[in-house]
């Protein structure tokens, strides 16, 4: 099995069981995301405690690059604090796109420190692909402002 190969499957794991997935009535922020070129939406709710992201849901349907990056997101970022998660968004960010470059960042491997979103390296070479992706990063971004 090549690497490609590992990759989709990581993916379409993601997208056919995807983590984390609902609402949270208790939810300290909330935000909801929309690509209108492909219709990909996602609904997130989460918990900050501390400073520290304890919990997240998410909803929305679209394609499965949206739909997996918004389940790997999830899972990686609990636990995490809002520094940590910042950084983690600032790799992301970088991996989806070497043309910018990051000195911290290894060219061949890009995702290597991000876990399953490193699955999802390959779909910067479909630039089209890359907003579906990006979706739930900027999501959570916006539910990390504030109250819901």
């Amino acid at each position: 099995m090549s690497l490609d190969d590992l990759y989709r499957e990581v993916i379409l794991d993601h997208y056919r069981n995807p983590r984390h997935r609902g609402r949270l009535d208790h939810a300290t922020g909330h935000a909801e995301g929309q690509n209108p070129l492909c219709g990909d939406e996602v609904s997130l709710d989460l918990v900050v405690e501390d400073g520290r992201v304890t919990e997240v849901a998410v909803t929305g349907q679209g394609c499965s690059i949206s739909q997996a990056s918004a389940s790997m997101m999830a899972d990686i970022v609990i636990g995490k604090t809002i520094e940590e998660i910042a950084e983690i968004s600032r790799r992301f960010r970088a991996m989806m796109d070497l043309d910018e470059g990051d000195p911290g960042i290894d060219a061949s491997r890009p995702g290597e420190a991000l876990g399953d979103l490193e699955a999802l390296q390959g779909v910067r070479r479909f630039p089209v692909r890359i907003k579906c992706a990006n979706l739930p990063w900027a999501t959570l971004q916006e539910a990390l402002q504030g109250p819901a």
